[in-house]
């Protein structure tokens, strides 16, 4: 999902159920029973794929930082649907349920008077940014990212994973 797509789903629920609607006709999206192990098991592997992104980091392997990342955020994401009984096999599904039980539109006004532990439009951005970054450096014949890019993407995905775990918390 682009940018473009991203902010439309963002904007119009319309458009966002619409699209959520053909992933269920296409058997993409399932309702499962709440299962607290296998939440704690994709949280499990979050956590141990932001450990492989900061050791990879150190050896320059920054076209698999970057695929760490998102895998990274992925299984976190999953462990937020999870909770809600959904599950999706498709990653476009995924940031689309994502968006619809856990987006919340809040002014910028608003956001210095409330707790950060909800997904604002930086966290979906980052993310849809993040799986674009991913299938780059997975598809492409680019080996080498800029640092520069890397760094940042460790620290966003670290700050939005805890942000993720924060949420798991107090739901």
């Amino acid at each position: 999902m682009n940018e473009f797509q991203l902010k439309k789903m963002l904007a119009s629920k319309e458009a966002l159920n619409k699209k959520i609607n053909e992933y269920e006709l296409e058997k993409q999206i399932f309702n499962i029973r709440d299962d607290p192990g296998e939440i704690k098991g994709h949280i499990e592997k979050a956590d141990h794929n932001m450990k492989f992104v900061e050791n990879t980091s150190k050896i320059d392997f920054s076209d698999w930082v970057l695929v760490g990342c998102y895998y990274t955020l992925y299984h976190a994401v999953l462990a937020l649907l999870l909770k809600k009984g959904i599950f999706s096999k498709k990653h476009d599904a995924t940031l689309c349920l994502l968006i619809k039980h856990y987006y919340t539109e809040i002014s910028p006004e608003d956001l210095e008077f409330i707790n950060f532990t909800f997904l604002n439009n930086e966290d979906f951005l980052f993310y849809a940014e993040s799986k674009n970054k991913r299938e780059d450096a997975s598809y492409s014949t680019k080996i080498k990212f800029e640092k520069a890019d890397t760094t940042k993407a460790i620290i966003n995905t670290r700050l939005l994973l805890h942000k993720i775990k924060e949420i798991l918390q107090n739901d």
